[in-house]
């Protein structure tokens, strides 16, 4: 099948868009990269889903503006996908993560999970079948509902030999590990670009870009130490988190009282993410790294990610075959593509649910058959379909 992917993360900064020819061959799953590539979300788009999120409150009638404008932009990124980045213009499927606005967890466990993003539009914009909600079965199922990442992980890295661990560095940090003989696991480290972010918001930026702040800044070890007292870091995997914990209000509690120049701060928040990432590496006994994500193109968390992790290697996942930026975009195609099959996806090992699930919905082509035309009533003919109430 060819599988259009698309994404877009806890940063809100866009759609990431991938093309994926993908075939089973037995046990095995090939998957070939045919393009990728990101739309904007347009107009105050971002703005609305920032101004949304937590700790924020909002109306229903927002949520339901914000579904509309949210599935209406997936479905121009999958029509770009179609014009410019599938063989002849065609492909079979279109799998949308959507766009994560609440994710519930409670006392460490997940109890619903919302992305919004009405596939009706993007079935209506392609013709095609649209699977997506992709994390609600295993919440269900007892899960997190995350990593996700972790399916595509453990399938790509299963054979290798010593501890390898894949990292995902979005607005949350997420880690995979694999090891020969043991269960793969996976869980959400912590904040990634979420805080960083933040910071750049209240200087007017958008991003540190190429992380110049964090550089010429210093790391605060008293900010640093509040940071790494959340009670998050030290619950046992499989966890998950979003900006339902990490927002605006988490870095005002940190910073209170605190005199931390501009610069300190996206270098202290550096040295959270590389810190708390380093840490479970190391009480896994991770021997190589492969990141993937926006957080990757930021050299002064790649510095301090190599430092802290040292001795195990970090490796881009370009040195592995997927594009670091567009990783994601490929998870959605091949969860698309189990879930049409009728295939599980999410592992037990990795998010904690009670078994392996189906994962998603899905909506229909937008051009089915001729509809029928009259309705019949048959009379009952047995006992059973009499009318029972209790």
């Amino acid at each position: 099948m060819i599988v259009i992917g698309l994404s877009s993360g806890t940063s809100v900064d866009g759609i990431d868009v991938a093309v994926a020819d993908i075939r089973s061959a037995g046990r095995e799953v090939l998957l070939t990269p045919i393009g990728h590539g990101a739309a904007a979300l347009p107009g105050s788009l971002r703005d609305d889903v920032l101004a949304a999120l937590p700790p924020a409150s909002t109306t229903m009638g927002d949520v339901c503006r914000l579904d509309t404008g949210i599935g209406r932009a997936f479905a121009d990124a999958a029509r770009y996908a179609l014009d410019e980045l599938c063989p002849g213009g065609a492909a079979d499927l279109v799998a949308s993560h959507g766009q994560t606005v609440f994710h519930w967890v409670r006392d460490g466990a997940a109890h619903g999970t919302l992305q919004l993003g009405q596939p009706a539009w993007i079935a209506e914009a392609t013709g095609l079948p649209v699977v997506s909600d992709l994390r609600a079965r295993d919440i269900a199922a007892g899960g997190q509902g995350a990593p996700l990442a972790s399916t595509l992980d453990v399938l790509w890295l299963s054979g290798r030999e010593g501890t390898t661990a894949a990292l995902n560095l979005g607005g949350i940090a997420n880690l995979t590990v694999v090891s020969p003989g043991r269960a793969p696991f996976a869980f959400d480290t912590g904040p990634a670009n979420a805080l960083l972010d933040l910071a750049a918001a209240r200087v007017g930026e958008p991003m540190d870009r190429d992380g110049a702040r964090a550089r010429r800044g210093r790391v605060r070890p008293d900010l640093l130490a509040r940071l790494r007292s959340d009670p998050y870091y030290a619950r046992p995997a499989p966890k998950s988190t979003g900006r339902e914990l990490f927002h605006a209000d988490h870095l005002d509690a940190a910073l209170a009282g605190l005199d931390v120049a501009e610069d300190d701060l996206f270098a202290t928040l550096v040295a959270l993410t590389a810190g708390t990432v380093a840490d479970a590496c190391r009480a896994h006994g991770v021997t190589e790294v492969i990141g993937s994500g926006g957080g990757m193109r930021n050299p002064a968390m790649t510095e301090a990610l190599r430092a802290g992790l040292a001795p195990a290697r970090l490796l881009s996942a370009a040195d592995h075959g997927i594009d670091p930026d567009a990783k994601e975009a490929y998870l959605f195609a091949l969860l698309g593509f189990l879930t049409w099959h009728g295939l599980p996806s999410a592992i037990p090992s990795c998010t904690g649910a009670r078994t392996a699930t189906v994962a998603g919905r899905i909506t229909p082509a937008a051009r089915p058959a001729a509809p029928p035309d009259r309705l019949r009533l048959v009379p009952a003919s047995s006992p059973s379909s009499r009318h029972q109430s209790r």
